[in-house]
């Protein structure tokens, strides 16, 4: 990518950094943003939570409301997807028999929070097996809703998966729920910044997205979308003033989700900058090129890993991350071993009885981070000592 926009993160510069889609990594002019606000808040605390907060933070949710195509009152603002997870799985009051519909790829905390909730209420949480490698969004589509039953309440999917790094068909998927008079939650963590949202178009009940990933907004900052006819069904996760509110506001939905006690939400208010922030570089075209960056290298890494692209190279599966399997018992260790003797970033997940490697690219990588990659894959297969 460009060597002019790489100066504008902060990331170390002898780190070669491929681990963007974990918890992303804010520029600095979004970064002096925040910092200004938390002065902002410190230099008048009682007036910025109770005045000057709230009106930024509605400017905030305007922004983005248009940045993904829906009003603003039908977004909430959340610390991460698993708030938002939380806050929509306690409020459907399962009952027993009932059944959310999922894949075998999903993020292993979503999939944890779906579990206790399905646990002590007696509910099923069906993670419907998913054939790797991809081939069609039909193909898709058809496999996943075998896992559809008379009992299914609901239908949660992640828009790109975490392990696995794969856009999924979400949008045919809501549609054919649809059919079938079914909610439907998406998790969409990896998406916003990262792949074009229309909440309009897409007709989810719900939907969680991250800033602080691709966006580049700083950390605990996610959204939570619910369509304005599921809005009544969600409790707050945490009661508060907004509960029975003295003054209620236009949006009850708001009230009862957007302030839940005392904390520094700083960092929800960069929203407007991240958006001006790509809009100054053409994110665009930056996106562009991170996508055909990660295409480039695919093949040759999975040759030499010995195993395939887990989807067709093609946008509707392949954005900025891709992952291969990897043969290794030891992943967390090979992990760390990667960063303490190669300086490289990279997650090595498991996923069921499978490993994955991930590289993910944003404006700061060039194609030297992934011969790097290369290199230092190829001596650990040499040596044997955490990969064959």
């Amino acid at each position: 990518m460009e060597t002019n926009l790489k100066s504008l993160f902060l990331l170390t510069p002898d780190v070669t950094y491929l681990n963007f889609g974990s918890f992303g990594a804010c520029p600095k002019p979004i970064f002096d943003s925040y910092i200004k606000y938390q002065y902002e808040l410190e230099s008048e605390p009682v007036q910025f939570f109770t005045t000057i907060g709230p009106k930024y933070l509605n400017q905030s949710r305007v922004s983005l409301g248009a940045y993904i195509h829906c009003h603003a009152d039908d977004v909430v603002m959340v610390p991460n997807p698993s708030h938002a997870v939380n806050l929509v799985a306690r409020s459907l009051h399962l009952q027993p028999g009932d059944e959310i519909l999922t894949t075998n790829l999903e993020y292993g905390a979503c999939d944890k929070a779906w579990d206790f909730i399905c646990t002590a209420s007696g509910a099923k949480y069906v993670q419907q097996h998913i054939s790797l490698p991809l081939t069609t969004k039909e193909e898709f589509v058809a496999e996943f809703f075998k896992g559809l039953t008379s009992k299914t309440k609901l239908v949660f999917i992640s828009h790109i998966t975490s392990s696995t790094a794969l856009r999924l068909p979400v949008e045919e998927i809501c549609t054919e729920a649809k059919k079938h008079g079914l909610l439907t939650f998406v998790d969409g963590a990896h998406a916003p910044g990262h792949v074009p949202l229309n909440m309009q178009q897409l007709q989810a009940d719900f939907y969680t997205g991250a800033c602080h990933k691709w966006m580049m907004t700083p950390k605990g900052c996610s959204f939570l979308y619910t369509h304005k006819e599921s809005q009544h069904l969600l409790e707050p996760l945490i009661v508060s003033w907004g509960y029975k509110a003295l003054f209620p506001s236009h949006s009850q939905f708001i009230d009862l989700h957007q302030f839940n006690g005392t904390r520094d939400f700083s960092a929800y208010l960069t929203i407007p900058d991240s958006i001006q922030f790509m809009a100054d570089h053409n994110w665009e075209h930056v996106s562009n090129g991170c996508r055909q960056l990660v295409k480039n290298h695919a093949s040759v890494l999975a040759e030499l890993l010995q195993t395939q692209p887990l989807a067709p190279l093609t946008d509707d599966f392949i954005l900025q991350m891709l992952s291969l399997e990897l043969n290794t018992s030891e992943p967390e260790k090979f992990q760390r071993h990667l960063f303490e003797k190669y300086k490289i970033e990279i997650p090595v997940m498991r996923l069921g009885s499978k490993v994955y490697i991930r590289y993910s690219i944003n404006a700061f990588n060039n194609a030297i981070d992934l011969e790097k990659l290369h290199a230092a894959l190829t001596t650990e297969m040499a040596s044997r000592n955490f990969i064959s």
